[in-house]
């Protein structure tokens, strides 16, 4: 299978900045697109952004201008760069990946793959 680690959360001051990323490992034939995610206590998981594999970027509408989604597809890694951070982005954040892995019997296998999250607090 194909295991997600994240890395990057913590505690921060409103108005200040963050930088989460998030690598997958296993034996990956190709990545498709690369998602970041996140929790708030007593709410349900939301899409925060996604990165395609063609390049293209989408935003959570309560992000945009704020967070900046990149990949480097060599590390098959993700990154978030959260600025201008606030409290309501207090959250536990999830990296999801989509592709393709090779499995022990060599089979091309389609994967969806989840990170354990990270917890991003900011205090006001």
């Amino acid at each position: 299978q194909v295991q997600l680690v994240e890395s990057g959360g913590g505690l921060v001051q409103a108005g200040g900045s963050l930088r989460l990323s998030c690598t997958a490992s296993g034996s990956i034939v190709s990545m498709n697109a690369m998602s970041w995610f996140r929790q708030a206590p007593g709410k349900e998981r939301e899409l925060v952004a996604t990165s395609t594999s063609g390049g293209s970027t989408n935003y959570a509408d309560s992000v945009k201008g704020r967070f900046t989604i990149s990949r480097d597809n060599a590390k098959n890694t993700v990154f978030l760069q959260m600025n201008s951070l606030q409290p309501e982005d207090t959250a536990v954040y999830y990296c999801n990946a989509k592709g393709w892995y090779r499995d022990r019997y060599y089979r091309r296998q389609a994967f969806d793959s989840w990170g354990q999250g990270t917890q991003v607090t900011v205090s006001s």
